[in-house]
Parts: C-alpha cells; structure tokens; sequence
C-alpha cells in the first residue's frame, strides 16, 4: 500500500473530528472522499498529507511513518490542492507554478530545463499555457484553481490530495478536470460533494459521517439509496446509460 493510516483520530479544543479512520490505498488509485459538510473530509487530507499531526493512530507511506519524513522530502513526493487559494502579492501564473518546483531545488539556485519542462507540462496538462504570463489577480475562481493544479503537478508528485477541487469551475471544465485527475495514474485523494463525479471517476469510495468511516468500496456498492438517505438525507434512484455509466437521480 502507498497511504495508510490506522485508528486515526483528531479533534479541535476537545471535539472530535476524525475518530478510528483506517484506510490502505493502493498506488495509482483514485480515492473519492464523501461525507456531508462537517463530517471529516478535509481534515482527513491534511492528516493523510501530513500537514497535521493526529492525536491517535498513524498514517504510513509506503510502511513508514509519514511524521518521520522530513519536509522536503515528503513535498517532493506529495501535492495538496486545497479549496481556497489566495494572495495580495504581484505575481504572475508561471511565478504560481514555479512554486511547485521548490522541493527539487537547492538554496539560491537557478531555474534548470528540467524545472521549466516541469512547468511548461503542468500548464499544458490544465489547459492554462496561454495564460502564462497572465496576473494571478485578474484570473476567475474557476483559473485559479486550475493553475493552482498546475503547481502540484509540477511538484512531480506520486501521491495527489485534492480539496473540492470542481469549485468555482463550470460544467465544462469540472469535467475535464476529473478526467484529467483520472487519467493521471497518480495515487490521487480527492474530496467530493458531486455525488456523480465520485461515481464516475472514482475508483474507490470512502464515505465520512460525523468523523467515522461508515463505508468503503467500489462506487457500484457504496452508493446505494440506503447510503444516502442515512448519511445524505436525500431519496434518489439509479441510472445507468448506454455506455454503462452509472448516475444518481435525485427525487
């Protein structure tokens, strides 16, 4: 297993947020991660990513203790997309990308062709090369997100956690950013509040409520109307079309 955690639980000023959360994840799985607001989601990413520190349990990468790897040698390895990304200062978006170039490089040193080729494949791959020179303060919701994208995949990561990454963007591009994170074949962690996105691109399915995992499978088992009517609290029937797709209607 690449991610693992077990008996992971964390919590803020004696509430508990997360409570006996064990998941392994196997390389190159897309992981979706459901749940209703408040219900663990993105404090789970954080713990995975080891941007926090649980109270209880452990998360491993790769067998080792993810609190025992050091820095710059984890951003190396893992990228985090978080929901909200913002800055008062001038930048432009390649200055954005370039910072997902900052693990692979020595104190004080230039930029290398390997960092630009980096940079010039992480636009390429979220369709933002013509906005390369643009001002970061003029870009919509929507194009932040995507370069901020862009910048994790310019780490060359093996491991991806994103936060809501389809907020802000429109039909469009909310899909072909899924696709795109399908088709990455990295070990991706992705959390989700479209239920048809999660069953569409999602390899596997960990659903949260009130910081316990209450299940864990294909998305074909996990979301059933069951399921969403006790976590969800919505009534829905199952569609599948020609292709073999399987969507969720709500009633």
């Amino acid at each position: 297993m690449t991610i693992a955690s077990r008996n992971l639980s964390w919590g803020v000023g004696g509430k508990a947020i997360l409570q006996d959360v064990s998941v392994d994840i196997a390389p190159g799985t897309t992981l979706g991660l459901l749940g209703p607001n408040g219900s663990g989601k993105s404090s789970l990413l954080r713990l995975l990513a080891g941007l926090r520190r649980p109270d209880r349990g452990q998360v491993t990468l790769d067998g080792r203790d993810i609190a025992r790897i050091g820095r710059r040698d984890l951003a190396r390895r893992v990228a985090l997309v978080q929901q909200h990304a913002a800055t008062q200062m001038n930048v432009t978006v390649e200055d954005v990308v370039m910072l997902g170039r900052t693990p692979h490089r020595a104190p004080l040193a230039g930029w290398t062709a390997a960092d630009r080729a980096a940079v010039d494949r992480a636009l390429a791959q979220v369709d933002m090369t013509a906005f390369r020179h643009a001002p970061w303060q003029v870009l919509s919701g929507g194009e932040r997100q995507r370069v901020q994208l862009a910048r994790a995949l310019a780490q060359d990561p093996r491991e991806l956690f994103l936060d809501e990454p389809t907020n802000h963007l429109d039909i469009q591009h909310q899909l072909e950013l899924m696709r795109l994170i399908a088709r990455l074949g990295l070990t991706s962690i992705v959390a989700l509040h479209d239920l048809n996105h999660a069953a569409q691109f999602c390899d596997r399915l960990l659903v949260l409520d009130r910081g316990r995992v209450v299940a864990d499978g294909p998305p074909d088992q996990v979301l059933t109307p069951a399921l969403l009517a006790q976590v969800f609290r919505v009534d829905c029937d199952f569609h599948r079309s020609p292709d073999g797709r399987r969507h969720i209607l709500f009633r």
